[in-house]
């Protein structure tokens, strides 16, 4: 009789480990489902990719085969402020670590895993951070294309200058990362106002 005892205080404790794991099984779910981003951050994310990389490599051939046909490889569309421009890249922005294509195509792909991972599982409901998001991918991928197919070299094309001042010439991918970051960083003061607002209500 003593022997058979424990056996039967085992068997009775297994129902209860079944219930609590199944119930832990649950709230996992639960808590993933409410972390993915619903239909409406798809609806953002994933169009503005698509018209993104779409619009940035379109314009790079259309202007560079434009471009090709007039005397000068350039036109003005400003005088002394604005101009297309045929132009190369082959480093990161601003022409940082030129000569190194494996690297930076590395870096774009990481950099693409993480956007999807933070828009995936980043939890967040925020539009304006869809948006962001969207952005970055859009430039980074606009970007990576030109590293893998075109040898390394990212086409740039819009050049602004004023008087012997010249800002680094840049592309459609250029512009959406930089106001990725410029909506982030507006993001970042509306978070901080906001949660201000919060603690000076509980006070």
């Amino acid at each position: 009789m003593n022997v058979t005892e424990p056996k039967k205080e085992e068997n009775s404790a297994r129902p209860n480990s079944g219930i609590v794991s199944s119930y832990a099984s649950r709230f996992t779910h639960q808590a993933l489902r409410a972390r993915l981003p619903n239909l409406k951050a798809h609806l953002t994310f994933w169009p503005i990719i698509a018209v993104g990389l779409t619009l940035d490599l379109w314009s790079k051939k259309a202007v560079f085969d434009w471009l090709q046909q007039q005397p000068n490889l350039r036109f003005s569309v400003i005088d002394g402020f604005l101009q297309l421009v045929i132009a190369v890249n082959e480093g990161a922005a601003f022409g940082i670590f030129p000569g190194r294509p494996y690297l930076l195509t590395a870096v774009s792909i990481i950099a693409l895993i993480v956007i999807f991972a933070v828009f995936l599982f980043g939890g967040t409901r925020q539009k304006l951070v869809h948006i962001a998001l969207g952005l970055f991918a859009a430039g980074v991928c606009g970007n990576l294309y030109d590293r893998i197919f075109n040898d390394g070299l990212v086409r740039d094309f819009i050049d602004i200058c004023y008087h012997q001042y010249h800002w680094p010439a840049f592309n459609i991918a250029d512009s959406m990362l930089c106001v990725g970051v410029g909506l982030m960083i507006i993001l970042s003061f509306l978070t901080e106002k906001s949660s201000r607002r919060h603690v000076r209500q509980r006070k």
